[in-house]
């Protein structure tokens, strides 16, 4: 439909019809003929005169079902204006990928995007339209239960993820009919809650805000993403859905974004108990100043933005282009001409959960896990050791994790499975030695009885799906003691173990540690789990993944992370060490760092060389490391880049990634690998918020980990 065309139609609605393109509702009501609000729902309130006039619905899916819902729908509408279906697609629809903070563990943006395709593939074809993904927070906090749905602590990292993640589930164009809108989440800041409890006050200043927290949502912006959700928290006193200067300043004047705006579920009627409305008519007027467009799950707009209106307090222009931006949307999507879009139930048994899709799935899993530890134990010899598996997760255990919407945990596959295929029938034992939070004597003298018949031990342990997730933050981030008792049981065996984990955060491993002689995060791997720990254990596959996100030593460390400030007194430098800047029972470093990752190879970093030793602001240079396969298989490396500004305006980083690149590598082999440098590389706010990069000495650092030593250094020179 042409613009002008929709300025026509735009022209034809009623306020009222306006209004309801704004609401968005979950699909229960459209299940009847008559749009019935029964139930929970009634509960809610939801006004029965917005079920007919709805702009966009949640939480339906399925293409007999969607399509049922549009046609009911449209034959209500005066003026056939077609619903939106959305929904939390976060790693995948059907075929479950790791979760996102597994897929930043890859350090692969290909991977991601082709995760983000499939998922893509499998809910359009379901009849949806767009997913509220990617989820982009920076998280320094693993209490936060929330961690699971980003990729990590890195402002780069999450910014490279947020393209990738973007330009997969939105392919070229629209003309593309498994191509779906996608929603960046959650702006701004929702990462940083005091405490790490969910939904609690973010308090920073606008300098760190903007250095550090907003470059992720901005990015996804600049990849073209079609949808910004807004947080639950505050952003500088105010919370996001009613911030003005956040979603209207910043996001639409400042970054030109003219897509919609939608509320997270509930948090624009949450102004209330934030205490900056008194009532549901000033929640309305400041949602609707603050230039949201959608409201999710509240009904403050249909019941009092008119009247708003009609006083004056709302300009029926704010509400015209609020509007518009939706129906924008929908032509963009061509549901003007084909509300149905790719629905197709005939189409949807062949490619949902397809063989193709699930290879997909484990080669990402494959690469998100991380071998943190491996006294030479890994891997394992299929020929001649008895397995003893032991641990919930070895069968039976939900490994897709929270958010896996339509997911079911049941289709996995499962490490006994695809070990006992694998293995000879004497080779593999197996006991369940204890629950996810409860365990027995029964359980594990039967897990002692079972391990002492074998040559090595493989416990598969972790937190449920449900430890992890929205509302899910913890102070404790051991394993439940259960768990523990049973390593612990089971070492006094005196036989190697190996501890696989599968989590949704960091955790404190300090007593895995103790007790593992090789320790494999495995995060929720997703529908192809099981396979892919088999195929890592076995050595089919050589692990590569890397930590997007630092693990602590304890709880008491946090926020730990790598890119820190450096103090007036480091601990490293300082002369009298009782007055540095440290703790008197831990380490100040994690546990395993940012960017730690072990291999079933090793790697050799040489010859770091730049190209000059100055540039000018205009210019750039290149910093090249060898890298060398120095072990006897083959494997991939993630080479890491990172830069120090020695001095600032401000104080900087210890150091900073400024890119990375995932390389493959015979026994043997060789390869250089370059970073070119620019100004803006270097570029960062300043105490007055402009953005520049000063001139000065700055180090380069390249190699496996946010822990690289080897470095050079070069000036910065203004002409």
């Amino acid at each position: 439909m042409e613009n002008n065309k929709l300025i026509e139609l735009l022209n034809e609605m009623t306020v009222e019809e306006k209004i309801g393109q704004l609401s968005q509702i979950s699909g229960e009501p459209y299940a009847s003929e008559n749009f019935e609000i029964t139930g929970p729902l009634a509960e809610m309130g939801i006004p029965k005169k917005l079920v007919p006039i709805a702009g966009s619905i949640l939480g339906a899916s399925g293409a007999a079902a969607t399509k049922k819902i549009q046609e009911r729908y449209l034959k209500e509408s005066r003026l056939n204006i077609p619903l939106l279906f959305m929904a939390d697609v976060v790693h995948g629809y059907k075929t479950i990928f790791p979760i996102p903070l597994g897929i930043g563990a890859t350090w692969n943006t290909d991977l991601a995007k082709e995760s983000a395709r499939v998922s893509a593939i499998e809910a359009a074809v379901s009849g949806l339209h767009v997913t509220f993904s990617p989820m982009v927070d920076l998280v320094r906090d693993p209490r936060w239960g929330r961690v699971m749905e980003t990729t990590g602590e890195d402002k780069h990292l999450n910014e490279r993820f947020a393209e990738a993640f973007v330009h997969g589930y939105q392919g070229e164009n629209y003309s593309d009919p498994y191509a779906i809108a996608s929603c960046v989440k959650h702006f701004a800041a929702y990462g940083a809650p005091e405490g790490g409890r969910d939904y609690n006050t973010v308090n920073m200043s606008e300098r760190q805000l903007r250095e550090d927290y907003l470059s992720a949502y901005q990015a996804a912006i600049d990849a073209g993403t079609e949808l910004v959700m807004t947080s639950f928290n505050t952003v500088d006193g105010i919370p996001s859905s009613g911030n003005k200067w956040l979603l209207n300043d910043v996001l639409r004047k400042e970054w030109g974004f003219d897509g919609v705006i939608i509320s997270d579920w509930g948090a624009v009627k949450e102004l209330i108990p934030h205490g900056v409305a008194a009532d549901e008519k000033e929640v309305a007027l400041k949602a609707m100043t603050a230039t949201l467009d959608i409201e999710m799950m509240t009904f403050t707009y249909i019941r009092h933005l008119e009247e708003l209106i009609n006083e004056g307090k709302v300009s029926a222009k704010s509400l015209d282009e609020a509007v518009l931006r939706i129906l924008r949307l929908k032509n963009k999507l061509g549901l003007f001409e084909n509300p149905y879009r790719a629905a197709d139930a005939e189409k949807e048994k062949q490619l949902i959960f397809s063989d193709d899709h699930r290879e997909k799935a484990n080669r990402v899993a494959e690469e998100s896990m991380v071998l943190l530890k491996n006294n030479s134990v890994l891997p394992l010899d299929a020929q001649k050791q008895k397995i003893a598996l032991i641990g919930p997760f070895s069968k039976g255990e939900n490994m897709l994790g929270e958010w896996s919407w339509k997911g079911e945990p049941d289709s996995a596959s499962q490490i006994f499975d695809i070990m006992k295929e694998r293995l000879a029938p004497d080779q593999l034992l197996y006991a369940k030695g204890s629950e996810i939070k409860e365990t027995t004597e029964e359980l594990l003298k039967a897990a002692e009885e079972t391990a002492s018949g074998a040559d090595i031990i493989v416990l598969a342990l972790g937190e449920s799906a449900d430890m992890s997730g929205e509302a899910a933050s913890l102070t404790d981030i051991k394993l439940p003691p259960a768990q523990i008792d049973l390593l612990k049981r089971l070492s006094k065996l005196d036989k190697p173990i190996v501890t696989v984990l599968f989590n949704g955060r960091p955790l404190d491993l300090n007593d895995v540690e103790k007790y593992s002689d090789a320790i494999l995060e495995a995060w929720f791997p997703g529908t192809e789990g099981g396979q892919a720990v088999t195929n890592i254990l076995l050595g089919k596959t050589n692990p590569s993944g890397k930590l997007p996100m630092s693990f602590p030593e304890n709880v008491g460390q946090i926020p730990v992370y790598y890119n820190h400030f450096s103090t007036g007194r480091p601990v490293e430098t300082t002369t009298n060490r009782k007055y540095a800047s440290k703790y008197l029972d831990c380490s100040n470093y994690p546990k395993y760092a940012f960017g730690y990752g072990l291999s079933y190879t090793t790697f050799l970093y040489s010859e770091l060389t730049l190209s000059k030793e100055h540039m000018t602001k205009d210019e750039t240079l290149e910093v090249t490391i060898t890298v060398t396969n120095s072990g006897t298989v083959k494997g991939k490396e993630v080479v890491q880049f990172y830069v120090r500004d020695l001095v600032g305006e401000v104080v900087r980083p210890k150091r900073e990634l400024k890119g990375f690149e995932k390389i493959t590598l015979e026994p043997g082999e060789s390869k250089k690998v370059t970073f070119k440098v620019s100004t803006d590389m270097l570029r960062y706010v300043h105490s007055d918020l402009s953005v520049s990069a000063d001139t000065g000495e700055f180090e380069v650092f390249a190699g496996g980990s946010s822990l690289v030593t080897e470095s050079k250094k070069f000036l910065l020179k203004e002409q």
